[in-house]
């Protein structure tokens, strides 16, 4: 997107929350790939969808330092909602925690460190609302957790991030040869694409982000 159009669209949304412009500033000083994080205009996004969807179980696939899981729990409007989030990476876990503390978000964001093929399935929920932002390679086979393993029902909303993946699921050339997260972004699109029990939807919001509620 155009620079002085993105300004234009942050001066017109919601302004960010302090806790999370500190957060970005942080995670650009101390954390290796910082454009990982979400963001002010994804945050809001995600945020606003929370609210609108008054979700009692949230999960959220891939910490990192803690924004998104932040900016998804300033939404929980209902005052038994919590949000469980999932990261492989244990060094990132101290920093997402103070600012989760920072936040004020102790009682609403449970953290767990491991892979989340192994963490999810033994949390025992059903969740309302799911937010997939973790290894690109393991897109389908979270897919398939969720939808085939129980741990959503009708009426929940999956949202998946970075599904344009740079743009690199739209080159056609040498498909076949892509690197192994590319090949998990492909195959968790075409996943999506095919499954008759959910509906659709393709944000072009900075990566791409699907919207998928479950029939």
């Amino acid at each position: 997107m155009d620079s002085d159009l993105d300004r234009y669209i942050l001066d017109h949304i919601s302004p960010e929350d302090p806790v999370l412009a500190d957060l970005d500033r942080q995670t650009h000083l101390r954390v290796i790939q910082p454009r990982m994080l979400s963001g002010h205009l994804q945050g809001e996004l995600l945020t606003m969808l929370t609210a609108m969807i008054r979700p009692r179980y949230v999960l959220e696939l891939g910490t990192f330092t803690g924004y998104s899981a932040i900016a998804i729990a300033r939404g929980l409007e209902r005052s038994d909602a919590v949000l469980h989030t999932v990261e492989k990476n244990d060094e990132l876990q101290d920093l997402a925690a103070e600012y989760i503390g920072r936040a004020g978000l102790r009682d609403r964001i449970v953290q767990h460190i491991g892979p989340a093929l192994e963490v999810v399935p033994g949390l025992g929920l059903v969740f309302d609302l799911v937010f997939i932002d973790a290894d690109k390679r393991e897109y389908p086979d979270y897919y398939r957790m969720l939808m085939e393993g129980g741990l959503v029902r009708s009426g929940s909303i999956l949202l998946a991030d970075n599904v344009l993946w740079n743009g690199k699921v739209a080159e056609e050339k040498d498909r076949g040869g892509s690197d192994r997260q590319t090949q998990g972004i492909l195959e968790f699109n075409r996943m999506v694409r095919e499954d008759t029990r959910v509906e659709k939807v393709i944000v072009p919001l900075r990566d791409g982000l699907t919207i998928i509620r479950v029939k």
